[in-house]
């Protein structure tokens, strides 16, 4: 299942730092980050319910990027 929420983030370089702490997200299959439309596109592995596996993605992100925001 594959998914696109909002994001709020302030530079490219820490849309790259998002990117890579989501797809470090156990549930995770391949996220992307598109700093220009401040978008995170989020594919899940099989038989992962995102409402559990978003606010993970969150945690980890807000980790390297603690004013991050993702709207889920």
């Amino acid at each position: 299942m594959k998914k696109t929420y909002k994001i709020e983030v302030d530079c490219a370089n820490c849309a790259n730092k998002m990117e890579e702490a989501a797809n470090n997200t156990p549930g995770v299959q391949k996220a992307t980050v598109n700093f220009m439309t401040l978008k995170m596109i989020v594919e899940f592995e099989d038989g992962q319910d995102p409402k559990f596996v978003m606010p993970e993605v969150l945690k980890n992100c807000k980790k390297v990027e603690d004013d991050c925001e993702i709207f889920f």
